[in-house]
């Protein structure tokens, strides 16, 4: 509309201007014409843009009135959908609340029934209570009258019960006995007894050579001069973690392993090899002698569990204590006459078990008895005893069954078997450690072992025979009854288990049993 009035007023401008050339009253005329023409023309531009934006106008208010009455509708519908959910709800609430009033009502009169149920109970109690103290009563004035009739009280007449059925008790006993003792001598019994070893032996094989203890080590003087470097540190470090000696010879080229703790000298002779096989290690070693040696000794320790966890996975029975998993793995290292002592105690379970399920016995427990059975031997060198009275006790202290623990005990006769298990342990060691190849003993020697100890044991004044038995485990020294007293034989075995420790040399212990017997001797013709 603007742009229309001033073109509309440049016309009359450029009409006025014209005209003024041509003249000046027509012009102005002609001017006066335009120029209403012109205003003319741009009061209709100007009502035209007036009826185009009152249009544009009325347009968007139509539009914008439209869209609010879709939101407003779309809010209606939301609202109503909103209060049709929350009157759902409301219907929900109503009923939980009538379902919980009716559970309410429901618990009530359970507890008013729970409440008369015990108020009836707690009647008939009391008047069991009052039959009870009447029955009571009625008893103790029969008893009364019994014990009156009879003359004896009725204390005094179980005693004398227990005392009969425990004498009986003791007959029976002894006569079994005596009967086990009659048939013992039957060769019936020895022939079956003599199966059952012969099909245990021959199912189970199993072949490993013996073992000899290495104690010399010729490492050459290099080796040594290390082990001595520093004050001997490193030296004095294996000694203090291995719980042996290292004695060096006069030329300083070899040690000699002197104690009787078979680990800590394969902990040693492991400790060299090491030296020898890794000169690198040598450096280690002299850093921090303490530090190396340990961690060589935990090594061999956990090896030392490995090899306990593997007897029993290998026999298939459960594992016991930790304590005495580390002794069974500690047999490895420990030998018996160049036996190795884990494999005879694998050994001798198979058997043991063999036996056990051809007799109809339980076989696990055989094995785990026989497995450990020889425990006491890894400890033999820190405790002093029988490695089977050390095995026992280890066992029953640990939480193993009375059966267990007396197969261990019993088996070379330090405690009575209580059990027949017990034998079967016995059985089993000695098949063991006498099958063929088992152990190595020169017989010179085991004869000249039974000739001192004999020779120790009739030594005394008094004696009148020893003899060394159990394989010269145990020496039995007689007396003459006449001529040596109780006191005399309590000292005897004393004085001869010390002249046996001084004079000969041998592996474990030696039983020293004195006996002295009263017989008396008649005959009937």
């Amino acid at each position: 509309m603007v742009v229309a009035v001033v073109a509309a007023l440049a016309i009359a401008v450029i009409t006025a201007f014209l005209a003024m050339r041509a003249g000046a009253a027509e012009a102005s005329k002609v001017a006066r014409h335009a120029i209403d023409a012109a205003r003319a023309d741009a009061a209709a531009q100007v009502k035209a843009a007036k009826l185009e934006v009152s249009a544009a106008v009325r347009e968007q208010e139509t539009a914008a009135r439209t869209a609010a009455l879709e939101q407003r509708t779309r809010a209606d519908e939301a609202i109503a959908a909103e209060e049709q959910r929350v009157a759902a709800r409301e219907d929900a609430l109503a009923k939980k609340l009538g379902d919980a009033t009716a559970i309410e009502d429901a618990v009530e009169q359970r507890e008013a029934a729970l409440d008369g149920t015990q108020k009836e109970v707690q009647s008939r109690r009391d008047r069991a209570s009052g039959v009870e103290n009447d029955a009571k009563r009625k008893l103790l004035h029969i008893r009364g009258e019994l014990e009156l009739r009879a003359g004896v009280k009725g204390v005094e007449l179980i005693e004398q019960m227990s005392r009969g059925w425990l004498e009986e008790a003791r007959a029976r006993a002894a006569q079994q006995v005596r009967a086990i003792d009659q048939t013992a001598a039957d060769p019936a019994h020895d022939r079956e007894a003599q199966r059952v070893m012969e099909i245990a032996a021959t199912r189970y094989h199993h072949h490993y050579l013996t073992e000899r203890a290495q104690n010399f080590l010729r490492i050459g003087p290099d080796l040594v001069s290390i082990l001595l470097d520093n004050n001997g540190a490193l030296h004095q470090a294996l000694q203090t973690h291995a719980g042996v000696q290292l004695l060096v010879s006069d030329d300083k080229d070899v040690i000699r392993l002197d104690g009787l703790d078979g680990v800590g000298k394969e902990f040693v002779r492991r400790a060299i090899n090491r030296m020898i096989k890794k000169p690198e290690s040598i450096d280690d070693a002299r850093k921090d002698p303490e530090a190396w040696a340990a961690k060589g000794r935990e090594h061999l320790t956990q090896e030392i569990r490995a090899l306990g966890k593997r007897a029993f996975q290998v026999l298939g029975i459960p594992k016991a204590h930790p304590e005495i998993v580390e002794l069974v793995g500690a047999l490895n290292f420990r030998t018996s006459y160049t036996q190795n002592q884990w494999w005879h105690a694998v050994e001798s379970s198979y058997l043991a078990g063999m036996m056990a399920a051809e007799l109809g016995l339980d076989e696990k427990l055989a094995r785990r008895a026989t497995l450990m059975h020889d425990i006491g031997k890894a400890l033999t060198h820190k405790i002093e005893g029988s490695h089977a009275v050390i095995g026992a006790d280890i066992a029953r202290r640990v939480g193993e069954s009375e059966l267990v623990a007396n197969a261990i005990g019993a088996h070379h006769a330090d405690e009575p078997c209580n059990s027949v298990y017990a034998y079967l342990v016995a059985a089993s060691d000695a098949m063991s450690g006498a099958r063929p190849g088992a152990r190595r003993e020169l017989a010179e020697g085991f004869t000249a072992k039974v000739e001192d100890l004999e020779r120790i044991g009739a030594s005394r004044r008094g004696v009148s025979h020893a003899h060394a038995v159990h394989g010269g485990r145990e020496l039995r020294v007689y007396v003459r009854e006449r001529e040596v007293d109780d006191l005399t034989v309590v000292e005897m075995s004393s004085e001869i288990a010390a002249q046996i420790s001084d004079e000969m040399t041998f592996p474990g212990q030696i039983k020293v049993t004195v006996i002295r017997a009263f017989e008396a001797t008649a005959t009937a013709n």
